[in-house]
């Protein structure tokens, strides 16, 4: 059965750019409940014994009812677990000189690459996730509603924002372009980036905290 990770940083290490109270209901109850909510909804079944990735890739655009709520649950694990670790206390600025490069040569310069994050990420229409991917030697932007995440179209991600507005309703309200502003220049983690990046130029799997403290290890959008 899965277990709900531990922040990397106290609840209160984000402010004044994601408050104390953000991360509690965040982490402490959306985050929770969509791991006791898979729990409930694969108990007794064979996929309890299965990775957190199999079970995504396994469900992933199901049309059964139950499974598709299976993939929600397990993929909103997924993408919160990967969500705290795209956060840090120290984050915002750039990354080191050689993903800078790479970021640089993908959109043409690091401050072009924010404002089409920005774009992106503000004109995305409801519920979702906004994205770094890596996809060959490039870096691209990638936008997915509700709990659908890159891998399961074959895409290394490398850094996201949670664009739910639980994830800065309290902070924010419905300001959005100004929590992705916050997330970009203040709370963007480019050191789990770049480690990202470096896993996906050397065909490496990648991880993150997702099962019993454990990690998911994937690759390319496959369980391995």
């Amino acid at each position: 059965m899965f277990e709900l990770p531990s922040l990397p940083y106290a609840k209160d290490a984000l402010a004044p750019h994601m408050s104390a109270e953000t991360l509690g209901f965040h982490h402490g109850k959306h985050h929770k409940t969509y791991v006791d909510t898979l729990n409930e909804l694969i108990e007794g079944n064979p996929m309890a014994e299965m990775s957190l990735a199999d079970i995504i890739i396994r469900t992933h655009a199901a049309e059964d009812e139950n499974r598709h709520k299976i993939f929600n649950n397990a993929a909103q694990h997924w993408n919160h677990s990967f969500f705290w670790d795209s956060l840090s206390p120290d984050g915002g600025g750039e990354p080191d000189d050689d993903v800078k490069a790479l970021f640089d040569a993908s959109f043409g310069s690091f401050a072009t690459f924010k404002k089409e994050f920005k774009e992106a990420a503000t004109a995305h229409f409801g519920s979702g996730w906004a994205w770094v991917v890596a996809d060959g030697d490039s870096l691209e932007i990638m936008t997915t509603h509700d709990a659908d995440l890159p891998f399961t179209h074959g895409k290394h991600a490398v850094l996201t924002c949670d664009l739910w507005e639980h994830a800065y309703y309290l902070d924010y309200q419905n300001a959005r372009p100004k929590f992705i502003d916050a997330f970009l220049t203040s709370l963007a983690n480019w050191e789990f980036c770049q480690e990202n990046v470096a896993a996906a130029r050397a065909g490496r799997e990648f991880e993150t905290a997702a099962n019993d403290g454990g990690t998911e290890r994937l690759v390319a959008g496959s369980a391995v």
